[in-house]
């Protein structure tokens, strides 16, 4: 009853009497007023004034699956869409349902998380205006292929950033986006295997798009597109593209790598060109970013000449954050 409430007020330009609704819908006006609260404490803004009625004057930010879904057109990603008000985080979400046989193409976003963490183990910020969200994907590939997938995963959310803001987004290797020297993406991929096959891949993604501030210990390295481009996002518009990029982007990783697309990924990438550093078994390297390898290594070349490939630890990286 809400949906056809809301329906009826959204397409009407001025008021409309809790007797026409009443009429309409064939509920009585004591239900119509239940409702109408109801959509009020959702977040929906509507005016009621004596012997006028309602009228909508302005609707929450809030996910919608049936109008990310609505033309998406995926062949991969987005088989199935939901969104929740409230959750753990939605890896965590996405590993339940997968553990039951959910199977691939399932997307789980959640307005907040309460339990939102990225690499390392660190928690992330999953206040209210943000995309947060969980892709589970079957691929029938050996585990050892698959580490460069949170790089295209990457690629995706950077390309979709481009294409419907047209901020200059890059990616620090390896699994988050920056806009500037400040973070407005991370990617959180894990994996479950047998020793000769993957079980499912889970790509997490957070992004930063309506937020207007940040707790004070990230200020200083944190942004959203909002902050950016100094007006609101539509979120639902804006996950749509991200999920076509990460489709297609996905669609490229599994059909394999060539050298000519790691050197696309490449030119989008932050970290390359820089000096970097890096700590692996209490060794640590400093060199320059030259490259990514096909298979996600980021290529760091110390002051002697010599290339190191380098697929996991902390990079920090000169000048970002």
């Amino acid at each position: 009853m809400k949906q056809k409430i809301l329906k009826v007020l959204e397409g009407t330009d001025g008021f409309v009497s809790g007797e026409q609704l009443s009429r309409m819908l064939g509920v009585s006006r004591t239900a119509v007023w239940k409702n109408i609260n109801a959509l009020r404490e959702e977040g929906y803004k509507i005016a009621s004034v004596t012997n006028r009625g309602y009228r909508l004057t302005e609707k929450p930010d809030l996910l919608d699956a049936e109008k990310i879904a609505r033309g998406l057109g995926t062949s991969l990603i987005g088989k199935k869409i939901e969104v929740m008000k409230i959750v753990d985080s939605t890896n965590d979400e996405v590993k339940r349902r997968a553990r039951n046989g959910e199977p691939s193409g399932l997307v789980i976003a959640a307005e907040k998380q309460t339990g939102g963490k990225g690499r390392l183990g660190r928690a992330w910020s999953s206040d209210s205006g943000g995309i947060y969200f969980t892709v589970l994907l079957r691929p029938e590939l050996p585990p050892g292929d698959i580490a460069a997938i949170t790089l295209a995963a990457g690629y995706g959310v950077c390309l979709a950033v481009r294409e419907y803001t047209g901020l200059d987004a890059r990616i620090k290797w390896p699994n988050d986006i920056i806009v500037g020297n400040k973070k407005l993406c991370g990617i959180l991929t894990e994996m479950s295997a047998q020793s000769d096959r993957i079980d499912c891949v889970l790509i997490g993604i957070g992004i930063n798009v309506n937020h207007e501030e940040f707790p004070e210990d990230i200020r200083h390295k944190a942004t959203s597109l909002r902050l950016e481009l100094g007006r609101r996002i539509d979120r639902n518009e804006f996950f749509t593209c991200v999920l076509k990029n990460l489709d297609t982007a996905a669609a490229e990783f599994l059909a394999g790598f060539t050298p000519e697309e790691s050197g696309r990924f490449a030119d989008l990438c932050a970290t390359v060109g820089r000096q970097v550093s890096t700590t692996n078994g209490g060794i640590t390297l400093e060199g320059t970013a030259v490259g990514i390898t096909p298979g996600g290594e980021l290529e760091v070349q110390d002051e002697n000449g010599q290339i190191h490939l380098i697929n996991s630890g902390e990079v920090v990286v000169q000048g970002i954050y």
